[in-house]
């Protein structure tokens, strides 16, 4: 039952995928906000926005979470979905997009999400609470992310709701915070926090005064690999081929490869609705007249015109889950006509990642060469994120640090009930923390 006492302090981990806003109240309690949706209690609240019009030319209406889904799936009107906006947060080629006339920067996108979760959150929380903190990968998404930029536009967005007071805090401090609740005793811990757009370690010791709990900041490092690079490899290896890539077509007389770059739109699903603004989609229905497997690029056309993009990616995660549970998933996409069938192991799938953990692995060998601490030295290793759950993901820290020393958390809550416990102490200023202003 929610606390009644004053609240003190609010946690927001704005995340690629997901989004989860804890509270802290005077009497000590701290709880994450739930939405009711579809007669359930949800503490998880999807990064996405789904704008549409009533009427055509009349005022874009919004909704973000679970509703900006349901609206896009039921597709009664004319719509723009958006979801893992975040990725762009720190890039400086992306200026803004046109959404049913309007033109929206990244801060509008953000500001416009950030009035969906107060609508929904109703009266548990507010952005005009005494101490906000929000979640910031220790790297932002992106080849070239421009820290500054992105920090900036975060700052534009939450002053827009009358939060002008906000820290900005590494991820996974705020999930070390979570942790260190627990300790009676001195520690040195690794936080590793597995998103859908980036992984972040930070490396932290915890010690006490008296009764106060003082965290130091060794190290951080993060990388853009995550969840959603993993769905990818399923992606690439499984889907794609399934709709034409690296077959042929004819030109006069020359057989050529179908051209790469269409399935760059794979990366992310909600990409492909872009294949119909920008031309792709128009030469992809020339291509498969010309394809020497015509049936491969009409399923393509298929999934794009029918924006069954969500449905297929969200079959591609279950599958992804699965093979963390069992050596063996078969691969079932079946909606409209399009049918995509594959028997996939574990052993595959680890294949398809092995370049991708082995990155990781080198992030994590970084952070602590920089900070001058052996692994021997880590007494805990805290792993958060549903990406820690993944075999060959846990197998890269049991090498490292022995399994009797991981600790696995809630994957979804653990960051925001960080973030928000350091707000309730005045003093606590961690490494990682950029103050707004």
């Amino acid at each position: 039952m929610p606390s009644t006492a004053p609240l003190v302090s609010i946690g927001i981990d704005f995340g690629t995928s997901n989004t989860v806003i804890a509270v802290a109240t005077a009497d000590g309690r701290v709880e994450a906000i739930r939405f009711d949706h579809g007669g359930k209690k949800h503490s998880v609240y999807v990064s996405a926005l789904c704008f549409w019009e009533e009427q055509p030319g009349s005022s874009a209406q919004t909704e973000g979470g679970p509703w900006a889904i349901e609206q896009f799936l039921e597709g009664h009107h004319a719509h723009r979905f958006i979801q893992s906006f975040k990725t762009f947060a720190a890039s400086a080629s992306f200026n803004s997009t046109i959404i049913f006339r309007q033109r929206y920067r990244f801060e509008d996108l953000l500001a416009a999400f950030l009035r969906t979760l107060a609508r929904h959150g109703g009266e548990a929380f507010s952005f005009t609470a005494p101490a906000i903190n929000v979640g910031r990968p220790v790297r932002f998404a992106g080849n070239n992310p421009d820290e500054a930029l992105a920090i900036q536009r975060y700052q534009a967005a939450f002053e827009r709701l009358g939060a002008t007071h906000v820290r900005y805090v590494y991820e996974p401090v705020g999930a070390a915070f979570s942790f260190a609740r627990h300790l009676d005793h001195d520690a040195t811990v690794l936080v590793a926090d597995f998103g859908g757009g980036t992984s972040d370690f930070s490396l932290m010791r915890f010690s006490r005064a008296g009764d106060r709990q003082r965290a130091e900041a060794l190290g951080h490092g993060g990388i853009g690999i995550a969840g959603d690079t993993f769905d990818y490899r399923i992606v690439d290896h499984i889907i794609a081929p399934r709709l034409g890539k690296g077959s042929s077509y004819r030109s006069f007389d020359k057989v050529l490869e179908i051209p790469n770059h269409y399935y760059a739109s794979l990366a992310r699903w909600h990409h492909l609705a872009m294949m119909k603004s920008n031309g792709d989609l128009r030469e992809l229905r020339k291509l498969a007249h010309l394809a020497l497997q015509p049936a491969l690029l009409r399923d393509f056309i298929t999934l794009v015109d029918l924006d069954l993009g969500f449905l297929l990616y969200r079959a591609v995660s279950d599958t992804k889950i699965a093979l963390s549970a069992g050596d063996e998933v078969d691969f079932h996409f079946a909606s409209n006509g399009l049918d995509i069938r594959s028997t996939i192991t574990r052993r595959d799938f680890e294949t398809w990642i092995a370049d991708d953990i082995a990155r990781l692995g080198a992030t994590i060998d970084k952070v602590l060469n920089e900070a001058e601490i052996a692994a021997g030295a880590v007494e805990k290793v805290f792993l958060t994120g549903g990406t820690s759950f993944v075999p060959a993901v846990r197998r890269l820290f049991t090498e490292r640090f022995g399994s009797e020393r991981l600790i696995s958390a809630d994957q979804f809550t653990s960051i925001a009930y960080g973030l928000a416990l350091i707000g309730t102490s005045p003093e606590a200023e961690p490494a990682g923390t950029t103050p707004q202003g």
